[in-house]
């Protein structure tokens, strides 16, 4: 029986777009959060708290990855921040080339800061580089504190984590201590934010952090 080693990685291409991405993106002053999350999360909702907050100090730009459908983009284009929607036309995840091509069709010029909202589970988009200088989680306090035993590459990739909803907590069982220790465990470098978009509970560290990022 014959034997194949593969020792390539099968996203080394995009690995080196994303780099190349990276740096001229970096060269133009623009920071890139790629923004990660299962469907429900919250991921929407933040943004467009962030957004609110932070308008009036920063120009921000928004690109939307959806399987179908444009309402998260018309949603944060009401708010006054630049917005572009994008289809994966079934794909579960953003690549480098494909946030390229979506950044491209934005007027970019003035832009501090722009997000990558990806597409919506726990699984594709932490396997595949963006080009962003930062990975971000959300993870809602209804999801459950047990999500870094059964997603861990999620969170090792991430350097940020959203603990979100946190308005929530009286009506779910839900371990934050526990679920911070797990995500340690993983990610020790990570930073972690409990925040509510509802209430602005945390909001005001997390748009610390942001502005602390930005490139110039």
């Amino acid at each position: 029986m014959k034997i194949i080693e593969l020792h390539k990685s099968v996203t080394e291409d995009n690995d080196l777009d994303a780099k190349k991405l990276n740096e001229e993106l970096t060269e133009k002053g623009i920071l890139l959060i790629n923004l990660m999350s299962a469907a429900g999360s919250g991921k929407t909702t933040l943004l467009s708290r962030t957004i609110r907050d932070l308008k009036d100090e920063v120009k921000i730009a928004v690109l939307e990855a959806d399987i179908a459908g444009s309402v998260d983009a018309e949603r944060i284009e009401a708010l006054g921040a630049k917005s572009i929607q994008v289809h994966t036309d079934g794909m579960c995840h953003m690549d480098a080339g494909m946030t390229r091509t979506g950044l491209n069709e934005m007027e970019l010029a003035g832009t501090e800061l722009a997000f990558l909202e990806n597409i919506g589970n726990l699984i594709c988009p932490a396997e595949f580089a963006t080009g962003a200088h930062k990975n971000v989680m959300i993870l809602s306090v209804p999801e459950g504190d047990d999500k870094p035993l059964k997603y861990p590459l999620m969170f090792r990739e991430s350097d940020v984590l959203l603990i979100t909803k946190t308005d929530t907590k009286p009506f779910f069982s839900f371990d934050e201590e526990a679920c911070i220790k797990r995500v340690k465990d993983l990610q020790p470098n990570i930073q972690i934010f409990p925040v509510s978009a509802k209430t602005g509970e945390g909001m005001a560290a997390w748009e610390d952090w942001l502005k602390q990022q930005l490139l110039h």
